[in-house]
């Protein structure tokens, strides 16, 4: 892989996840409320499950 490819995927997540407070701030604050009171657990399982779901989706798309 090249760094190329790495830098372009962070400056894809980078613009993504900048996309959600622009878009509507008094939402996005409500949904960071929220997640900051769900348990370790919860978080960890809902970090493993969108890890799984991008692997997924890199093997489908990269075939």
């Amino acid at each position: 892989m090249h760094w190329q490819e790495i830098l372009t995927a962070i400056a894809l997540v980078l613009v993504i996840e900048g996309m959600l407070p622009f878009i509507g701030p008094r939402r996005y604050k409500q949904l960071v409320a929220q997640i900051a009171q769900l348990g370790d657990n919860h978080l960890r399982t809902f970090g493993l499950a969108s890890m799984i779901a991008g692997l997924l989706l890199l093997f489908i798309i990269r075939g």
